[in-house]
């Protein structure tokens, strides 16, 4: 698949990345750039007064309550803030500009080597990456692999004279909507806070930095803010079910939580992290075209990429997708979950309605670009 899925702008919802930026050093172009997809801390701010409430007693606390003080108290210690120095290129009528800044996001300790789980566009373009544990250690940390296909990225610290609380991985299996979740992160630099709510949806597909998009997604109704970016939400007991990544907001451009946000699942995650882990960029499948969701089943070809498989097989746009090497596909992330089951260079059978004809197509996937088409 090339770029974002059709449906999302005929729904008139635009995808955020929950980004992440605070302390831009510079302005102009960047600025405006950085503040379109999270927030840009300003001096000076606002002051809040709040009032206090007597705290309850331990007692009178639901089960529901408890149960999340407990998560949480377990989960947080495994928790980082990230900082990252980032440098940016930039267009200006005066030919290219290089434009420095802060990002600032959240982290998931997975191992007791000092690895990290993270969004990828929280540490994208930077030039040093720095993380704060819940004792207030700062320790610097290189990423030892980057997915921006998915959107996640491993880092490492050194684990000397640290006491890690990895976060386990769970799965998605037996996850079903209306089920509990949790998010741990730094919305708008409040550490560690945590945000609970429901799986709202499964299978979503949300766009990645590079332009595809990514199978499975989690959606949820748990509060999602700027500095959520890469912080682990987790299921009811514990474990990382997936890594915050997008918001969905209105068409005036806030980019606040409005209930509606998306997270890459671990499943998917699992799949790729032993690459991470050793330096490597995963490969991901490719088939080469945009489409939407057809009526009254299918995907519908928009366009095909010149070039790519679907070029070869002699897929055409007005094609409706019906299968994939036996998978049903009734609408675009059906399509997007079933390439991604497979690997580039797998042959696989298009079922396709070409006018009153049904045609089957063989072809074999290709490795995808790094950048979708107009990306």
């Amino acid at each position: 698949m090339d770029g974002r899925p059709p449906t999302r702008a005929a729904r008139g919802v635009q995808m955020a990345l929950v980004a992440v930026l605070a302390g831009l050093v510079g302005a102009g172009a960047l600025a405006g750039a950085l503040f379109a997809t999270g927030a840009i801390h300003r001096a000076g701010g606002v002051t809040t007064v709040v009032e206090q409430q007597p705290a309850a007693a331990a007692g009178t606390l639901s089960a529901a309550e408890r149960k999340a003080s407990r998560l949480y108290a377990a989960a947080a210690p495994g928790v980082v803030e990230i900082t990252a120095q980032i440098v940016t290129q930039v267009d200006t009528p005066f030919g290219p500009r290089t434009e420095s800044g802060t990002a600032t996001g959240t982290g998931s300790v997975i191992d007791a080597q000092g690895r990290i789980l993270t969004a990828e566009h929280v540490v994208a373009n930077a030039t040093s990456v720095s993380v704060r544990f819940q004792d207030g250690t700062v320790r610097l940390a290189k990423a030892l692999g980057r997915d921006p296909a998915i959107d996640v990225a491993v880092l490492e610290v050194d684990p000397a004279k640290l006491t890690l609380h990895p976060l386990a991985l769970g799965t998605l299996k037996g996850l079903a909507i209306g089920d509990p979740l949790f998010a741990i992160g730094d919305p708008f630099g409040y550490a560690r806070s945590l945000s609970s709510g429901l799986v709202s949806g499964l299978d979503r597909t949300i766009e990645a930095p590079n332009g595809f998009t990514v199978a499975h997604a989690i959606q949820t109704d748990a509060a999602l803010n700027p500095g959520n970016s890469g912080g682990p939400l987790l299921d009811t007991r514990g474990r990382l079910i997936g890594v915050v990544d997008q918001i969905a907001t209105g068409t005036s451009g806030d980019t606040t939580n409005t209930g509606v946000g998306f997270a890459v699942p671990v499943d998917v995650i699992k799949s790729v992290l032993p690459q991470l882990e050793r330096g490597k960029t995963p490969q991901h499948p490719y088939l080469g075209v945009s489409a939407a969701d057809a009526t009254p089943t299918g995907a519908l070809v928009q366009s095909v990429r010149a070039g790519s498989p679907a070029d070869g097989s002699g897929l055409k746009a007005g094609d409706v997708i019906l299968t994939l090497d036996g998978a049903r596909i009734t609408g675009v992330s059906d399509l997007v979950a079933a390439i991604a089951e497979h690997q580039p260079g797998d042959r696989v059978a298009l079922t396709i309605e070409r006018g009153t004809r049904q045609v089957t197509l063989q072809l074999a996937l290709a490795e995808q670009p790094s950048q979708a088409a107009g990306g």
